[in-house]
């Protein structure tokens, strides 16, 4: 395992006949007997009504989990920044990207190995863009990263149109695999599968057009809808989600014209917010380097680590890197919501939180913050929002509070998100 940061297997749970492995960094395929010797213990503990979810060596993590008693995967990372929590929603997301792209029967009933081998080509995309380091959050947070653009009414107006005119509910615009504005019904949609469809829609190759077949993992994981997506520009797609009708010669010549062309300029003005995620004329403090804001109820995130308008790429060696400040965000993240914050919304799946403090207290930490040489954090709960910022390490530890408290007022009450 020399040289390993990251290595998915996924092996059918029964026979442990390995279907695929997936990399990140300097990870090589795995020898089938160290294969064989990780699903083998865990299948030994299975047999005698022992759970085994996870070890650790002095440098390696070894994670397992089963989905549905039929397929398996282990995650083996060497990261030093890699969680627990991390790697659980990654083997979480990748399973359920599965079932997105060949529907859950064909995970559950596996009749040909060698033919589920064939079929699972069609996930590499997905699923090697959620191991990849990524400039978006909503892997980890589930929740959609989004964009607030320019013109977000007239955007709004348009989409709704042209999904009613393409005889759906479901539709929304995306940018670079952030979403723009989406139609109501979109974002009654689960959390995940609204991550899952930008993520897919941003992994496959550009094209003018697609249809493509898409089961919803938790709404309609046996029965696939389709997925039409339409390039305006580069980077920026509509997308449709539908039954049988209409086709996609119908929409794309008959109604995508139509609607999207008056709004050509709106429509470019989107990937110009792109780093930043909010346009320059929303003002923050100059001390923050990095922002996380999840609006929970909708499901949906504000994620930058360039935070200030115009700023130029640190320098190397002067302050932290950009692809730095997303690791740092994204493990204070981490913290905060395995420590101190409880989930909204409790299920069979949500773990208690780590620290002990909380047992005997009648309330639950709102806020906490983290201060080194290199940077600062801290992190605001609110109603229906988390905002978790990250600022220079010149910014007074007192201050915090107070910019993170006018922050969250920002996109509260002066410029909504």
């Amino acid at each position: 395992m020399e040289g390993l940061r990251l290595c998915l297997l996924c092996l059918t749970t029964g026979s442990g006949v390995p279907v695929y492995s997936r990399h990140r960094g300097a990870a090589r395929q795995l020898p089938f007997s160290v294969i064989g010797s990780l699903n083998g213990v865990h299948m030994f503990g299975h047999s005698q009504d022992v759970l085994l979810s996870a070890t650790c060596t002095e440098n390696v993590k070894v994670l397992w989990k089963s989905f549905h008693d039929s397929i398996s995967l282990i995650v083996i990372s060497s990261e030093e920044d890699a969680s627990d929590h991390y790697l659980h929603r990654l083997m979480d997301n990748v399973f359920h990207a599965m079932v997105m792209v060949i529907g859950l029967d064909e995970l559950v009933n596996i009749k040909n190995v060698e033919r589920l081998k064939k079929d699972l080509r069609a996930c590499y995309p997905l699923i090697d863009s959620l191991l990849l380091a990524s400039e978006r959050i909503g892997d980890l947070v589930q929740c959609v990263d989004c964009v607030m653009a320019h013109d977000i009414p007239v955007l709004q107006e348009c989409l709704d149109a042209f999904i009613r005119a393409a005889d759906s509910d479901f539709g929304c615009l995306v940018a670079r695999g952030r979403i723009v504005v989406a139609t109501e019904k979109w974002w009654r949609l689960a959390a995940q599968e609204v991550m899952l469809l930008t993520w897919l829609v941003a992994s496959l190759a550009p094209r003018s057009s697609r249809d493509y077949p898409v089961y919803l993992p938790h709404g309609s994981p046996t029965v696939p809808h389709r997925l039409l997506t339409f390039q305006l520009v580069p980077g920026v797609d509509v997308c449709v989600l539908c039954g049988p009708s209409p086709s996609l010669h119908k929409v794309e010549t008959e109604l995508v014209e139509v609607f999207w062309k008056p709004l050509l300029e709106p429509v470019k003005a989107c990937l110009r917010v792109q780093l930043r995620s909010f346009p320059a004329s929303i003002p923050l403090h100059q001390g923050i380097l990095g922002l996380l804001l999840i609006k929970q109820d909708q499901n949906r995130l504000l994620f930058t680590v360039q935070a200030q308008p115009g700023e130029k790429p640190p320098k190397d060696g002067v302050g932290l890197s950009l692809p730095e400040r997303r690791s740092v965000l994204r493990a204070f993240y981490t913290l905060a919501v395995t420590h101190y914050f409880p989930p909204e919304r409790l299920d069979e799946r949500t773990l208690p939180l780590l620290e002990e403090f909380q047992a005997g207290y009648s309330h639950s930490a709102s806020e906490c913050y983290i201060a080194s040489s290199s940077h600062k954090c801290y992190a605001l709960q609110a109603e229906q929002r988390q905002l978790f910022l990250l600022f220079q390490p010149t910014v007074p530890t007192f201050s915090l509070r107070s910019i993170a408290t006018r922050t969250l007022q920002t996109f509260t009450k002066d410029a909504p998100f």
